[in-house]
């Protein structure tokens, strides 16, 4: 790829962090076919966004894993011709357009390239219906080179038979507990080095929505075994391989490493801020021994436990 390129794709992620930063949380960036770090930051941000955005959604609701919502980003309505007549405040914001900028606009005006030929061929299927009530997924074009992918209910309709038709195009967002999305975004993952280049292992958003609940799960458990690679990945309903790669492009060490990190961090914490002996913080996050510990601890710190408990009580 040439460097024009990469600096392109450098550019759309940081048009969308100050999108992020602004409280625009709709925004996406298109993935590319490209498995390097630049993909990689990509579908991480992606992701990032999806997050806070989930949580901001589920604000107000007792049952954060059982509430199905519905909440409408944006509405159009459209004339015989598919010319936006009327537009809600909100699609203004998320749009980052002024509202004379969208009326009297063609719909297809902002969408991408895939997304309005799809409009297109879905508006003349309307023109032959007298009545029609459908959906379909387009792509809106943010300023900045920024996609919102939204999903939109379509209904025509007419008050009475001189009048034309109308088109109302709804945007609803849905909680993630009703669209999983596993198909939207995936994750190219190179096997390894001995393996061909053309052959690569492909983990869906669904796989990595299950290595993330594997990695929360190792981190409310620290104190206990973790199981072998193979039953924790049947745990997690997915597969070894896809565990330890997954793992290891979303988090940057292996299952085991991040276990072993995560302890030693947690015990850290005890040894600065607790009187717990060094033995007990040993057994407690799963070291065979005290030493064993100190040795981890003075790798990973710069010195041992004891010595280190001692200068941050001074």
């Amino acid at each position: 790829m040439c460097a024009k390129n990469k600096n392109e794709r450098i550019g759309q992620i940081n048009k969308m962090l100050l999108e992020m930063a602004s409280g625009n949380l709709f925004c996406r960036l298109e993935l590319s076919s490209e498995n390097d770090d630049i993909e990689a930051l990509t579908l991480a941000l992606n992701m990032l966004a999806e997050e806070i955005q989930e949580s901001f959604l589920h604000q107000g609701y007792v049952n954060r894993t059982g509430v199905i919502k519905h909440i409408v980003q944006m509405s159009f309505l459209l004339d015989h011709e598919g010319v936006i007549q009327m537009v809600n405040k909100n699609a203004c914001t998320i749009l980052s357009l002024l509202y004379a900028d969208i009326i009297e606009k063609s719909f297809d005006t902002f969408l991408t390239k895939a997304s309005k030929a799809e409009w297109q061929d879905t508006w003349r299927e309307l023109q032959q219906k007298g009545f029609c009530d459908t959906s379909l997924k387009l792509d809106f074009k943010i300023s900045q080179s920024l996609l919102l992918p939204a999903c939109c209910y379509v209904t025509t309709y007419k008050n009475d038979i001189a009048e034309k038709r109308k088109t109302l195009v709804t945007i609803v967002l849905h909680s993630r507990e009703q669209n999983e999305l596993e198909d939207e975004q995936k994750l190219t993952v190179v096997k390894n080095k001995t393996t061909p280049k053309k052959q690569r292992l492909i983990i869906s958003y669904q796989d990595i929505k299950k290595i993330q609940k594997g990695r929360d799960i190792i981190v409310n458990n620290l104190e206990k075994e973790l199981p072998s690679l193979k039953e924790f990945a049947s745990q997690l309903n997915t597969n070894e391989f896809k565990l330890k790669y997954g793992f290891k492009q979303l988090y940057g060490v292996s299952v085991y490493r991040f276990l072993k990190r995560e302890r030693l961090r947690n015990a850290y914490v005890l040894v600065q801020h607790s009187k717990i002996s060094i033995k007990t913080i040993a057994y407690t996050y799963g070291f065979k021994s005290a030493s064993h510990f100190s040795r981890a601890f003075k790798k990973r710190y710069g010195s041992s436990p004891n010595i280190f408990r001692k200068q941050s009580s001074k």
